[in-house]
């Protein structure tokens, strides 16, 4: 059994980052990795990059090192520069070591079991992110079972589908991503749409991100949102390819990609729609415009030009309410991802009815001396974002010393 001060399970950016503050107060700490550094990144899709600009990634000791601020990194430009991270925070990370089991000490603290060995820590800091268990609708189970079936953890490229078209489930940074790649591709597409708030990528000068950091949207914290589900609505969409671009349900439409309402369920020879599609484009639109209201107010009082802001293009909602699914070969499933602590973590109630971490702060209420990192609403909007974790490590770290 080797006693160590404070154990960290997971080496992404909230790890690294909690590590490197960890480091400076001079707490003795090991960072726990079940692959490689920055392994959740490697897992993306080839074509996958940041959707926030470089100068965005500001890790505590050590931010974007690159030449291209204003640009996106793609997936392995990311995890090149998380290995930088822990080469220059000189981070005590064992990789490849995955934990098989957690529990609390006999005389308090942690007994942290891995493949390789067994670890007493007086604190255990959670630093896998929360969003690991992918969410599939009710209606999944529907689906012909010829038609290949995943999720965006399992997409990898066009080419490696089964040929045919693809119906996309989820309207998130993640699917609009990916259905206009594979419309690039040849594809036929369809897209079955959610709510989700888009904006443009460039307002003015500026880039989107620069205006959601600077009039405090990004600073939001979890009390302001109008529900505990509203932790689970989607990012602001965008992308970042091609030096960043405009990417939402219009841009989609216009490119040919087919849209449609909630997916319900299928037969054997289709999928069906609810017919909700204008009320997901309307929810859209009423969160653009609070987000331009905002900046507007941001630029006033800043004493910068208001930026002029387009009103959205008239939609049109018509849509199908089914799909022949002859000629299509995937579901790929982008609903998004659910928390899934408590299926290896012992405390049932140190975690709320979604499988958020019941804390303050990133210190559990419920169990004495457990810590979150890297958690979407964290503390924050921005608290799962490169341009935020550093400032939620270090209330973590302060925590631990104090």
């Amino acid at each position: 059994m080797h006693p160590i001060e404070v154990m960290v399970i997971g080496a992404g950016q909230a790890g690294l980052a909690v590590s490197h503050e960890l480091k400076q107060a001079g707490v003795e700490h090991v960072v726990l990795e079940s692959g490689r550094i920055g392994e959740s990144w490697r897992g993306r899709w080839d074509s996958f990059c940041l959707v926030t600009p470089n100068w965005s990634v500001q890790l505590p000791g050590y931010p974007y090192d690159g030449s291209d601020p204003d640009g996106f990194m793609l997936r392995d430009e990311i995890v090149s520069y998380l290995e930088r991270y822990a080469a220059a925070v000189d981070a005590p990370v064992r990789q490849n070591e995955r934990v098989e089991s957690v529990g609390s000490g006999k005389d308090g603290g942690f007994e942290v079991l891995t493949g390789a060995d067994r670890y007493r820590a007086r604190s255990l800091i959670v630093a896998t992110g929360a969003f690991q268990r992918p969410f599939y609708p009710a209606g999944a189970d529907t689906l012909p079972e010829r038609l290949l079936r995943i999720d965006v953890a399992g997409y990898q490229s066009p080419a490696e589908l089964p040929p045919g078209g693809v119906l996309i489930v989820g309207s998130g940074q993640s699917g609009c991503q990916i259905a206009e790649e594979l419309h690039e591709s040849g594809r036929q597409v369809v897209l079955s749409c959610g709510r989700a708030a888009w904006a443009p990528r460039r307002i003015g000068e500026r880039d989107l991100v620069w205006w959601l950091d600077r009039s405090g949207f990004l600073d939001a914290s979890v009390e302001s949102l109008p529900s505990a589900e509203a932790r689970l609505f989607a990012n602001v969409l965008a992308s970042g390819h091609d030096g960043g671009h405009d990417l939402h349900l219009r841009t989609l439409r216009s490119q040919g990609v087919t849209l449609t309402g909630h997916f319900l369920g299928a037969d054997a020879q289709h999928a069906h729609f609810a017919s909700d599609l204008a009320d997901s484009v309307a929810w859209g639109d009423a969160r653009y415009e609070q987000l331009m209201g905002l900046f507007r107010k941001f630029a006033q009082s800043d004493g910068c030009a208001v930026p002029e802001i387009a009103v959205p293009e008239p939609f049109d909602p018509a849509s199908p309410a089914e799909l022949d699914l002859a000629g299509f070969g995937t579901v790929l499933f982008a609903g998004g991802f659910r928390p899934d602590y408590a299926s290896w973590l012992p405390w049932p109630g140190a975690f709320d009815e979604q499988g958020f971490s019941i804390q303050r702060d990133g210190a559990s209420t419920q169990v004495e001396e457990l810590y979150f990192l890297g958690t979407h609403f964290l503390r924050k909007r921005k608290s799962s974002l490169m341009i935020g974790v550093g400032e939620d490590a270090g209330f973590v770290a302060r925590a631990l010393v104090n």
